[in-house]
């Protein structure tokens, strides 16, 4: 009995050291930085988007009135927040409208980044609560990815603020201290992605076409979507039938593959010509490009750093290694690792000439 009793102390002492470490390891900020700067242009080009047909959609009296909108929510309304039911004017829409970019392009250059990231999650539910009857994809990535980079300092890195911040001391800055919020955030937005992949794959097993390796070529005959003329793939049913099921086990698949670092880069990979491929193919290609932002939670703080820094490597060096638990299922190196690192350095130590020796006596 007592080995048992031990044994459950144990486990659930390494549980507990597990969870923590998943959430509470202090990670490198270049991630979430490079998400606010994806996102927060995304976020900016759907706002210019809107511009368009801003009164006859957003409007009181528009193509979407707020009757429409209490009958779509029902008891609901009440948390359905908007600010735009107080713009009863046009002038006042507008303003409200212009006001709403200038504080999104704040966000995506990351000025006084962390009042503005609290006001671009307001702008963004304020607009998916206003238009339920024209929510899709890209609104609801939209929403879910601004709401967990507000939790994190998104602004610490390739932003205004940081220039600001390097220029008001007069010298070049260390890269920024790693963050357990950054952490948090990142964990939060790989979880989510998981959770959407995993029943996307699931949804398509619910179909017969993707079992019987036809439904691509649904979606590349269907007219309505077609901005690429791809129906020469009906003279190739294998390749057709291949693609389909690559497609649906990869995201069936996803929340399982993507955690093992020999298998992160692959998965990752798969992603680009998946979506991409939806953007270019049926004409949806902010769609296309989201979820692939969306995947970059799952991306190497010290990639991240060695493509967008200009520092010098020694720079690059300290966060990327403190920020491992942001992107790494194991931030903890194994003995063997540390051994090599060690014998590494050994080997990379300046040595004296042959044939001189080293005088170690103090002068």
């Amino acid at each position: 009995m007592k080995l048992f009793v031990d044994y459950l102390r144990e486990l659930g002492g390494a549980a507990l050291t597990g969870w923590n470490r998943f959430w509470f390891t202090p990670a490198d900020v270049a991630v979430v930085a490079l998400m606010r700067i994806c996102v927060g242009a995304m976020l900016v080009y759907t706002h210019l988007v809107w511009m368009k047909e801003l009164e006859t959609f957003v409007a009181l009296d528009g193509l979407i009135p707020r009757s429409s909108v209490e009958s779509f929510y029902g008891e609901r309304m009440r948390w359905a927040f908007s600010y735009l039911w107080l713009c009863d004017r046009p002038a006042t829409l507008w303003t409200a409208h212009l006001l709403g970019l200038v504080v999104l392009a704040m966000f995506t250059v990351g000025l006084f980044t962390r009042v503005t990231s609290i006001l671009s999650f307001i702008i963004t539910l304020s607009y998916i609560h206003r238009l339920p009857g024209v929510l899709f994809g890209l609104d609801q990535m939209n929403g879910m990815l601004i709401t967990y980079l507000m939790l994190a300092p998104c602004g610490a890195a390739y932003s205004v603020d940081r220039l600001l911040q390097t220029r008001r001391a007069g010298e070049g800055l260390p890269p920024a201290a790693p963050s357990t919020s950054a952490n948090i955030a990142t964990r939060l937005i790989q979880l989510h992605m998981c959770v959407i992949y995993f029943f996307a794959g699931l949804g398509k097993l619910q179909g017969d076409s993707w079992w019987a390796g036809y439904a691509l070529w649904g979606a590349v005959a269907n007219l309505e979507y077609q901005t690429l003329d791809l129906t020469w793939l009906a003279r190739w049913p294998v390749l057709t039938a291949i693609l389909t099921q690559i497609a649906a086990y990869w995201e069936l698949t996803f929340c399982v593959l993507i955690w093992p670092r020999i298998l992160r880069p692959l998965t990752m990979a798969i992603a680009l010509p998946l979506h991409l491929g939806i953007g270019i193919a049926m004409g949806l290609m902010t769609f296309g490009l989201i979820m692939p932002i969306g995947i970059l939670a799952f991306a190497s703080p010290a990639l991240v750093r060695r493509l967008l820094d200009r520092g010098e490597p020694d720079d690059l060096t300290a966060p990327a290694e403190q920020g491992r638990g942001a992107s790494d299922s194991s931030p903890e190196r194994s003995p063997s690792e540390r051994t090599l690192t060690t014998e590494r350095a050994r080997s990379s130590s300046p040595r004296p000439p042959s044939g001189k020796r080293v005088d170690k006596r103090t002068n």
